[in-house]
């Protein structure tokens, strides 16, 4: 176990803290800069860093991305690592030495197939749960193990806590449902789940503050700092296009 894991996994015992995610050498110096304990890389951000959809990022391309990141700053870096890519040489144990090798802290696994926006059988996903775990153990990484099933709006909030209760009797050490908003269904699973859990901030979802006192250990952002730079891009553009001509950049370099 690395100085790195040992802190990452250190930050989950107590309190709550923020774990945002940048996409690129530039926003995990800015964000490392900013005074946070740590960070977590974005597959939505990757990929469009690349000029891809989610979920066309090859493994190669993830580990180089997570070496880059892991490298950059000194803190521990969390693994946005999809579905830890089972069809691969090695699969799932493999991926998640590659990312450990590659300076990672931590990773995650989740249970959808985005393409048909379905999701895995429980005792499919909590069998990958279990190898990816087996090998986060051997390396020490945090493994975190994601239900899916709210963001596809599939199901209710009974299976997503059945899902991470067998994600985390599978040897998870974090749960994350990224889908939930509804301050009382985060408190279920706080409360129901036997592992720190990870919230995603929504905009129609609980403050940092609530999210604090429900009793959530991380929030992390996804994507949503990089969809905001993009929004923020586009409205200059939009104004360039129709002549506003408005003042972009803030100094002269």
């Amino acid at each position: 176990m690395t100085s790195s894991t040992h802190r990452f996994r250190e930050l989950h015992q107590t309190g709550l803290f923020v774990m945002p995610n940048p996409w690129d050498l530039g926003t995990t110096r800015l964000l490392a800069a900013r005074g946070f304990s740590a960070l977590a890389t974005t597959s939505w951000g990757l990929a469009f860093s690349l000029g891809r959809s989610d979920y066309q990022v090859t493994r190669e391309e993830l580990v180089a991305h997570t070496a880059m990141i892991a490298g950059a700053v000194d803190l521990p870096i969390n693994v946005d690592a999809e579905r830890l890519f089972p069809n691969e040489p090695g699969g799932v144990a493999t991926t998640v030495r590659m990312l450990a090798e590659a300076g990672a802290a931590g990773c995650s696994i989740e249970d959808s197939m985005p393409a048909d926006r379905t999701i895995d059988p429980v005792e499919v996903a909590a069998e990958a749960v279990a190898i990816a775990a087996e090998a986060a153990r051997e390396t020490g990484l945090v493994l975190t193990a994601r239900a899916e099933n709210a963001f596809y709006g599939i199901g209710d909030i009974d299976e997503t806590i059945a899902r991470l209760q067998a994600y985390v009797a599978a040897g998870a050490e974090v749960a994350y449902a990224p889908g939930l908003t509804d301050a009382n269904e985060i408190a279920r699973v706080v409360n129901e789940v036997p592992a720190p859990v990870n919230v995603l901030t929504r905009a129609n979802g609980p403050s940092v503050k609530e999210l604090a006192a429900l009793g959530v250990r991380r929030v992390s952002t996804g994507g949503g700092l990089c969809r905001i730079a993009i929004a923020a891009v586009e409205e200059a553009l939009d104004d360039l296009l129709d002549g506003s001509a408005p003042q972009i950049g803030a100094s002269p370099q």
